[in-house]
């Protein structure tokens, strides 16, 4: 049987998504649909991928089993007024919009459509991404398998309640952030004690790569790892009370808990 894909918003996400679903061989490029606003954005994607673009997102929908909603969360509202004719219980819709609920997008239909929120983050962009699945009410254990299938050609995934949505796009949707700017500071720090800029960054980001290599793949505890490496009176230590002195889990905590507040003022 043809599996059809179509893709509302041909931004980065969506097009990793196109990216990591092809490579994954999940669909082929004459099942794969995008509909964007930007012309030029169109032609490349088509180009690139060899898919079916659209500029009018009614008829796209027309011709998908599955949908996914990849445009800003202020844009959804429209955009969902413009395909609620035209969806059908048959069809299963994927929103990827940073704080949009799944019964913000059920109530826009007058009949029961399976919907799903996911949400990804940026490093999907070179298949190595965290999505965290959460299903509305009416989505089944089929329509889960869909989404999970999708975006494990994009990285990892983890099915959560959607209760806890806003609180994943704080850490894992917002994080790839947060972990730019650690790279960042230690680089600087490295350039502080006189490295090139290139060398202090590249040992930076294959220290971060490297140490979270190293958790997932033997289970260590964070502080178990770092107690591994804190000799007594030795460098690390010293750096350690720096960053302690410096508030860093406070602020870190802090961020995490200002990305969910606004994830949950964006759903409103």
């Amino acid at each position: 049987m043809r599996r059809t894909i179509g893709f509302i918003g041909g931004g980065n996400m969506g097009e990793a998504i196109i990216k990591g679903i092809l490579k994954s061989k999940l669909y082929k490029s004459e099942d794969i649909m995008v509909s964007d606003i930007r012309k030029e954005r169109l032609k490349y994607l088509k180009s690139a991928y060899q898919i079916k673009a659209f500029d009018n997102n009614p008829e796209m929908v027309k011709e998908c089993q599955v949908i996914i909603l990849a445009v800003k969360p202020q844009n959804a509202k429209n955009v969902l007024e413009e395909i609620k004719g035209v969806v059908s219980p048959e069809q299963l819709l994927i929103s990827i919009m940073a704080g949009i609920s799944t019964s913000f997008v059920e109530d826009f239909f007058s009949k029961s459509i399976p919907v799903i929120r996911v949400m990804p983050n940026t490093p999907a962009l070179v298949l190595a991404g965290m999505s965290a699945i959460s299903l509305g009410i009416f989505a089944n254990e089929g329509h889960s398998q869909i989404a999970a299938q999708i975006f494990k050609a994009i990285g990892e995934t983890v099915i959560v309640p959607e209760t806890l949505m806003d609180a994943v796009t704080g850490l894992s949707g917002s994080g790839p952030g947060y972990v730019a700017v650690i790279i960042e500071a230690l680089a600087d720090g490295g350039v502080k004690m006189g490295l090139p800029r290139d060398l202090a960054l590249k040992l930076a980001i294959q220290t971060l790569l490297g140490t979270a290599k190293l958790l997932k793949e033997t289970n260590l505890h964070p502080a178990q790892l770092k107690d591994m490496v804190t000799s007594p009176g030795g460098t690390t230590i010293a750096g350690l009370h720096m960053m302690e002195l410096g508030g860093i889990r406070g602020i870190l905590i802090g961020a995490i808990e200002a990305a969910t507040k606004c994830s949950q003022e964006l759903g409103k």
